[in-house]
């Protein structure tokens, strides 16, 4: 059995994953994976007509697979409240999370709820769905969640100052913090779970490098022409991309605070492996000081 493959199951034994931003890009391939080894996917999404497209065009690679579509903005913590009510009024467990969604570099936006976008949505939506579904991810014999940081995180420090940059912004400083939140949040998850004797849930994080998606529209005109030529050698495509987050998910040989990232160059490209965590991820004060501001953001309190 290779790391990838999954045990026959029958219908009542099918693990259930969630995959946010699941109809493009990362999420996609990563949805249509889970869907080739008999996970039933909800495909958590925005945009419900591009959700519907993506299920058609899995559907004609796997005729079989288990796929619904359920609407998630994670802009709105009210809609990230609905979804979870939705799944937990439907299902008792939760065997795979993958917090996948998110949006990069925009110009400067708040949610409705008053926060930065990139924070907002790549971030505190994600620990919000966590912690609404801790409950579903304990009753699981055995269950992961998995969140996407970014290469980003490497030259990115949280400022608790000007968290949601009111003061000013910075596309590219305020992305970098977003996936080093994520990242932070990803390894402090599995300090708190192990501290509850939770063992049976593993919290990983992963980054697919320099992939191709829909996420680098916001990219300067400037720098995509730049790029261009060094495509080929910096960059992969989504499926490639997909193959950390996969790896994170389903090698059941990792261990709970694994971090995966493509094995290249300094880690744009390649076969999913470790990747390296920066030190300012690893700091336990500011993982607390960040815990504790996201409960109050958020208005959820779990594992503290």
């Amino acid at each position: 059995m290779n790391e990838f493959q999954h045990s026959e199951t029958t219908r009542n034994e099918q693990p259930i994953a969630i995959v946010t931003g699941a109809n493009a890009g990362l999420g996609f391939e990563t949805t249509k994976a889970l869907a080739a080894k008999d996970f039933r996917v909800i495909m958590a999404c925005r945009d419900l007509e591009k959700a519907k497209k993506a299920r058609k065009h899995i559907l004609n690679c796997h005729g079989n697979a288990k796929l619904e579509i359920r609407e998630l903005d994670l802009s709105s913590l009210k809609s990230v409240r609905s979804f979870a009510s939705e799944f937990k009024s439907e299902n008792e467990k939760l065997d795979l999370l993958i917090n996948n969604a998110g949006v990069m570099m925009p110009p400067y936006h708040r949610t409705e709820d008053g926060f930065e976008l990139q924070l907002g949505v790549n971030y505190l939506g994600h620990f919000l769905l966590t912690g609404l579904l801790k409950e579903e991810l304990t009753t699981s014999k055995s269950s992961r969640i998995v969140t996407l940081s970014s290469i980003a995180h490497k030259n990115a420090e949280i400022d608790f100052n000007d968290l949601q940059s009111e003061n000013s912004y910075s596309k590219f400083k305020a992305y970098g913090q977003s996936k080093l939140a994520c990242l932070i949040f990803s390894l402090e998850l599995e300090r708190r779970l192990k501290a509850n004797s939770l063992s049976h849930v593993s919290s990983l994080a992963a980054h697919p490098g320099v992939s191709s998606t829909e996420l680098m529209r916001h990219l300067p005109g400037w720098l995509m022409l730049m790029a261009k030529p060094m495509e080929p050698f910096i960059s992969h495509s989504a499926e490639k991309g997909a193959q950390p987050t996969l790896k994170a998910a389903l090698d059941k040989e990792l261990a709970g605070g694994c971090y995966i990232g493509p094995d290249g160059f300094r880690e744009m490209k390649g076969e999913p492996a470790e990747a390296e965590i920066a030190r300012q991820a690893e700091n336990k004060e500011t993982a607390a000081k960040l815990w504790a501001v996201s409960e109050d953001l958020t208005g959820i309190k779990f594992l503290s």
